[in-house]
């Protein structure tokens, strides 16, 4: 499976690797050195901790190196109107009667937790292309679903948001 990805998304992941490999991986094998000198390796938990950090580094380089080479580099094709990527959109949730307020991002990006949706999510793919008061349906699977309407679409181009981790 591909990742999409916008070229502002490759160019962050790309800082973090330089980051990791230049700032980072130093630290880390300067702390697994100066662990390993303080004696036995078997009860030592400074080796073992500084061993793990600088393991979830290297972990996390590989992925963020495999999600560049893998990419599809998409970019937002939504009209003035419509809700596309990097796009805030308030929502009238009807079943529920209430408010809500969504970011569509890429992949990467999302945060549920912060209302960021991704555009491969069932309600990012719902509202993607749809104008303000357009009531979309927004499935959660082959049975269930709901409707939401679009009540404001928010432009933007800041992609500022940090890149998930794992």
């Amino acid at each position: 499976m591909y990742d999409k990805l916008t070229k502002k998304d490759i160019e962050k992941m790309e800082q973090e690797i330089e980051h990791r490999k230049l700032v980072i991986r130093k630290q880390a094998l300067e702390d697994v050195k100066e662990a390993r000198a303080h004696g036995d390796l078997s009860e030592n938990f400074e080796y073992k901790a500084a061993k793990k950090f600088k393991n979830e580094n290297e972990s996390r380089i590989r992925y963020l190196e495999k999600m560049i080479k893998t990419a599809k580099i998409i970019e937002d094709e939504s009209a003035g109107d419509e809700v596309g990527l990097n796009d805030t959109v308030l929502l009238y949730i009807e079943d529920d009667d209430c408010e809500e307020e969504y970011k569509v991002v890429t992949t990467v990006r999302c945060d549920v937790l912060n209302n960021m949706i991704s555009i491969e999510s069932p309600m990012g793919k719902a509202l993607l292309k749809h104008k303000s008061g357009d009531r979309v349906y927004i499935a959660i699977d082959d049975k269930n679903g709901y409707y939401a309407q679009i009540r404001e679409i928010r432009k933007s181009d800041d992609e500022s948001e940090n890149i998930s981790k794992f």
